[in-house]
């Protein structure tokens, strides 16, 4: 747990770093850092996916899951919904949104609490092996907070207690329930959230307004479709 009580710590840091500083960068630069970000995004996303699609058990599973999550996304007009509950800051939303992608799809924040749930310690001894996943995500989440609250501002801040929420469950699953939170699950999360992590990177950089918020409940399935299978 250690761990992710540091991972969430550097996203306030770099988001509050960025928020500060952001005022002192010109349009011209902070375009740049968007453009760069946005190419980084749709690299990590495939990074997520394309390794835990070759240990995939159901191949066709993250496009089920895509599909129906965009389907319910659409239906229930969640990016809608969250856009006039933000009265209209589509902008910060979509920042807030890529944020949380980066920051909690993908192999590091996903195996590296359940590893410490599951090491001798819990996780709580510094030098415990099993945090070094999540100390390398927090270096990499503290720089990628940096660069988005500098563009969108202090909403990044939303992005620390996300994490630790989205972490802490998974820490509390592997702790109470490790059989709960198969590999393939992890396997298909990840395959997910890149997808997922793609779509942002396209909308930051003009390419393509995939709707990401309304995919969100893709991330549902693979989790439903192994509970399900895991009680046949």
């Amino acid at each position: 747990m250690l761990g992710t009580i540091i991972n969430t710590c550097t996203i306030v840091i770099g988001a509050t770093c960025g928020s500060l500083f952001g005022d002192k960068i010109s349009e011209r630069y902070k375009q740049a850092l968007f453009n760069g970000l946005g190419i980084c995004c749709l690299i990590l996303g495939a990074n997520a996916a394309l390794p835990n699609m070759q240990k995939s058990e159901i191949p066709v599973l993250f496009i089920l899951s895509i599909a129906i999550g965009a389907l319910i996304g659409t239906k229930l007009d969640l990016e809608g919904r969250i856009e006039r509950a933000a009265k209209g800051h589509k902008r910060e939303v979509q920042g807030l949104t890529t944020g949380v992608l980066l920051f909690c799809i993908g192999t590091f924040a996903i195996v590296g609490p359940v590893q410490s749930a599951l090491s001798p310690s819990h996780g709580w001894a510094f030098n415990e092996p099993a945090n070094t996943f999540l100390y390398t995500n927090a270096t990499l989440d503290m720089v990628g907070s940096a660069v988005l609250a500098a563009s969108y501002g202090r909403v990044m801040l939303l992005a620390a207690p996300i994490l630790f929420c989205w972490q802490g469950f998974f820490y509390m699953v592997a702790y109470h329930f490790s059989a709960a939170m198969p590999e393939p699950m992890r396997n298909e999360l990840s395959i997910v959230g890149g997808v997922l992590i793609v779509s942002s990177g396209l909308s930051m950089l003009g390419i393509k307004d995939c709707k990401t918020v309304n995919m969100l409940p893709s991330l549902l399935v693979p989790v439903i479709f192994y509970v399900v299978k895991g009680l046949l």
